[in-house]
């Protein structure tokens, strides 16, 4: 075993940075602290890449591998201070250690808290998040920052496309016009980094098969391929459309709505997709009531959905609720006698109240945006809502409450 670790130790040090390399966004604080990071997130979002970017400015870096690889298939908890002494063999001692996808060794944590009791510094990347939560609570609980990462931001994309953003874009009409195109192929093509590289479909379907087969099917010992691939399939083709498991069990086939309890927590392990609850001020309500379903990326849902064109409301939808998860914020949906789509709570209070909608191009579509904001501005004695747009920008006041309609490129920019 040493030496199939020495071989593989040394294949992965020989990888090449890539030249479409983008630096990531991490807390400088997060390097210098005694806790664990702990990088979590969907397969192919830039988990490793952070990772090695993390190791790049670090004094002490040898001390890496990656668990994703098929020649550690029977690595057990047991080979980690074989491992361990491994590292010390071929670099000397050293305090920080970097784990790629660490959770496909069961009972990892124990070794990891060893390690941090001797006063080392770990940094870990994982893609099940109930899987990492577990392991940490239980062994790891106030020792550990979790970092979520998501594929690229707009922001990102626009570094990676090689634009640039500058202090004239809110004034010059060309930058703003070419700034609309970039958010109109960002909206398309999402931010997977793998796949922007050649906008080939097949990435796609291999990222979708490794999350559904080996994330999903495999960890939790599922049979039944054709139920879950339904499943995908309809929340795909109804983003951001309230169901309720008792009606996807239906629409599925399958008897039991815990059966497809089960299923949508699986795939929300994996970050493929995520479900956002009506607000209630009772906790009952909001979990007997319909959750909206919203996916991890817009080319994610469009490989796997079946969606008409002038559907670019609800992508729309469903990017800025992407963004609001990678701000850290707590997400609801409002429904009463009109809808509001994002509710954000902090703490107990709801602090901002969020429509978006692709064009208010009639009366009817402008109407119903502005009222169903109102009626959630009002609920929550909120002064200020926003409408969030593909292109019109205005302020306007109704009933001494200020209502803001930006177009989604510059909310996305933080502008």
């Amino acid at each position: 075993m040493k030496e199939l670790l020495k071989t593989i130790i040394f294949d992965q040090r020989s990888l090449q940075w890539s030249s479409r390399f983008i630096l990531r966004e991490f807390p400088a604080k997060y390097l210098s602290g005694p806790e664990i990071i702990v990088i979590s997130g969907i397969r192919r979002c830039g988990k490793s890449t952070l990772l090695q970017q993390i190791r790049k400015e670090e004094t002490e870096k040898d001390f890496f591998l990656n668990f994703d690889d098929e020649r550690l298939v029977n690595f057990t908890v047991n080979d980690f201070q074989l491992l361990h002494e491994t590292f010390m063999e071929l670099f000397g001692n050293q305090t920080n250690f970097y784990f790629d996808e660490i959770q496909n060794i069961p009972g990892w944590e124990r070794f990891v808290r060893r390690l941090h009791d001797a006063g080392n510094k770990i940094f870990l990347t994982g893609s099940n998040a109930t899987m990492l939560s577990r392991e940490l609570g239980t062994h790891l609980t106030g020792r550990y920052l979790l970092v979520e990462l998501f594929p690229f931001s707009f922001r990102e994309y626009i570094s990676f496309t090689n634009n640039t953003l500058s202090d004239s874009l809110m004034h010059s009409s060309a930058e703003r016009s070419a700034m609309q195109r970039l958010f109109g192929d960002y909206s398309r093509t999402g931010g997977f980094p793998g796949f922007l590289m050649t906008e080939n479909e097949d990435y796609l379907k291999s990222l979708y098969q490794s999350i559904l087969y080996r994330d999903v099917m495999v960890r939790n010992n599922l049979t039944n391929e054709k139920e879950m691939l339904e499943l995908v399939y309809f929340l795909a083709s109804n983003i951001a459309k309230p169901s309720t498991n008792n009606s996807l069990a239906k629409i599925v086939g399958i008897k039991n709505a815990t059966t497809i309890k089960n299923y949508i927590d699986f795939l929300e392990n994996t970050y493929l997709l995520f479900q956002i609850y009506k607000f209630d001020f009772s906790v009952k309500r909001q979990i007997r009531n319909p959750r909206k379903t919203y996916f991890i990326d817009n080319a994610v849902v469009r490989k796997l959905g079946f969606l008409f064109t002038e559907e670019s409301g609800r992508l729309l939808e469903n990017m800025i609720f992407i963004e609001l998860k990678r701000r850290g914020e707590e997400v609801y949906y409002h429904a009463m006698r009109k809808e509001c789509d994002f509710l954000i709570r902090r703490g107990t209070t709801i602090t901002h109240a969020i429509q978006v909608c692709h064009v208010l191009d009639s009366e009817v579509t402008r109407e119903r945006e502005l009222s169903g904001l109102l009626e959630a501005m009002t609920l929550y004695n909120l002064t200020e809502g926003l409408i969030l747009t593909s292109y019109t920008e205005e302020k306007i006041t109704i009933d001494h409450k200020t209502i803001h309609i930006r177009p989604a490129w510059k909310w996305l920019l933080g502008k």
